[in-house]
């Protein structure tokens, strides 16, 4: 595996949500990503950490919510998401982390 530190700068975290298990069945993986990442940074990023054969990525930017807190404004940060598609007999478990 070569996991180069700017790897783990391009991908943040993984997404568990009900919609993101539920991209699972069509073999793709949904992740937080850096805001400047981009569709061929994600790509490389995840085959090199996880030893997988990516088939493409879609990215969605989710801008922050406006909220009250204790009676004062403010906004939630900005958000990337990448939906990775995996090719046909690759998988990755998002519940263990990385190896």
């Amino acid at each position: 595996m070569n996991a180069k530190p700017e790897h783990y700068d391009v991908i943040r975290k993984p997404v568990i949500t009900e919609k993101a298990t539920m991209a699972s069945a069509a073999n793709a993986v949904v992740f937080e990503v850096a805001i400047a990442a981009n569709k061929p940074q994600i790509k490389d990023a995840v085959e090199a950490l996880f030893g997988v054969k990516v088939k493409a990525v879609n990215t969605v930017l989710t801008k922050g919510k406006h909220k009250r807190f204790r009676g004062k404004k403010g906004v939630r940060n900005d958000v990337k998401k990448a939906y990775v598609t995996l090719m046909e007999g690759h998988s990755i478990d998002v519940s263990t982390g990385l190896s």
